[in-house]
């Protein structure tokens, strides 16, 4: 057995340390999207594959018998590389992620399908919006010029984005809920716009938002093939331990 964990998040890093304790042959792998990603307990690569086809030959050239998607939950076309590439392969596939974050009461949340929705959704006069959704997308909402906008990264982009009115934050999470009252008072933020990524590491900002009453902007997830799919480490140690074989049923 050996393992290909495609990381990036939380949980894959919980995982390859769980591996690790266990010995097990396992390779962790970054897209190489941030510039000083967290160690590893584990051999790791960065970068990308070139595709199903560059992913197929790595997971033949390590002889990988079982592969872990644990990407963003907006990393749609890697997931969707992984599961072609494991069928090609024959290997075992799985994906750990997070349970997507469900509104509270005293939530004022619009979910929109996707980012070209979200900016759509910011009309209107000018207010001042925390963008809380990486950096890949952010030229978008360029075609809402009249806001100024928060920005909240983890590394300095290379160029600065094409917003005319916006000011960078550059940190790292997980986040408290205290650091996120503060930012938002101080930047006297009248909105936000927000992926559903789940997990608790970014959770307080919906948090700070429902306390403050500021509406919210959620980035539904994108639709993936039907996969199997856990929640846990714990999960997928059962997963391996039970003679996991090739397939995409999903479970819990």
């Amino acid at each position: 057995m050996k393992v290909l964990i495609l990381g990036g998040t939380s949980e894959a890093s919980a995982l390859a340390k769980a591996l690790s304790e266990h010995d097990m042959p396992a390779v962790f792998s970054y897209a190489g999207r941030v510039a000083a990603p967290k160690p590893q307990p584990l051999p790791t690569r960065v970068g990308g594959f070139g595709g199903v086809a560059g992913l197929a030959a790595f997971l033949m050239e390590q002889r990988i018998t079982h592969l872990v998607d644990a990407t963003h939950p907006f990393a749609e076309q890697m997931s969707r590389h992984a599961l072609a590439a494991a069928e090609r392969c024959g290997v075992a596939v799985i994906a750990l992620s997070r349970p997507p974050w469900a509104p509270a009461l005293g939530d004022r949340w619009q979910r929109v399908s996707g980012i070209e929705a979200a900016v759509a959704a910011l009309y209107g006069p000018s207010q001042r919006i925390l963008l809380a959704i990486g950096r890949m997308h952010l030229a978008a909402f360029a075609a809402r010029p009249q806001h100024h906008y928060v920005l909240r990264l983890v590394d300095r982009p290379e160029a600065p984005p094409p917003l005319p009115q916006h000011r960078l934050t550059i940190d790292r999470g997980p986040f408290t809920l205290e650091g996120d009252l503060a930012l938002l008072q101080a930047h006297g933020i009248e909105r936000i716009v927000a992926k559903n990524a789940g997990g608790q590491g970014a959770v307080s900002k919906l948090t700070a938002a429902r306390h403050l009453g500021l509406p919210v902007v959620m980035i539904e997830r994108p639709a993936l093939p039907r996969r199997r799919e856990v929640h846990s480490v714990k999960a997928v140690l059962a997963w391996l331990a039970h003679g996991a074989a090739p397939g995409v049923e999903r479970g819990v």
